[in-house]
């Protein structure tokens, strides 16, 4: 490997470990935006006490799914590195998987059916591609 090779990949490498130390926290903001989250999590849930039946259901999984994502990125964000990154897309492809499957209980039989998989083959597409970013060399 040339010279002009090697220095391109070592500024490379100094941005990339610049920019997540730009992205690093402190304990304290860590732990007060925990704390926000699971705030926002009680609000959001308070929300669906006054809807019924599947609504309410729809309603208590979005509200979950939120926190757990906003949660799985505040430690993306604390700790950065590309598995935790990983965590945090399939945080929101699993929040998302469950979303759907909720909305799907409206539908019976075949468009159930056919709800279900559609949720479930998003789902598995969204792993793949957190899977694949995660192996990609910039992690984008």
């Amino acid at each position: 490997m040339n010279k002009f090779n090697f220095s391109m990949i070592t500024i490379g490498l100094a941005i990339s470990f610049s920019a997540m130390a730009e992205e690093s926290m402190t304990k304290e903001v860590y732990k007060s935006e925990k704390e926000r989250i699971e705030l926002e999590y009680k609000s959001d849930k308070a929300k669906c006490q006054s809807l019924v039946d599947n609504a309410k259901d729809i309603c208590k999984a979005e509200a979950k799914g939120k926190e757990e994502v906003a949660e799985a990125e505040l430690d993306a964000k604390y700790k950065p590195s590309k598995k935790s990154q990983y965590k945090a897309h399939v945080a929101k492809a699993k929040a998302d998987y469950k979303i759907a499957k909720e909305k799907c209980d409206d539908l019976t039989g075949k468009p159930n059916e056919v709800c279900q998989a559609d949720a479930k083959a998003a789902m598995i597409a969204a792993k793949a591609d957190a899977k694949t970013q995660m192996k990609t060399p910039n992690g984008k």
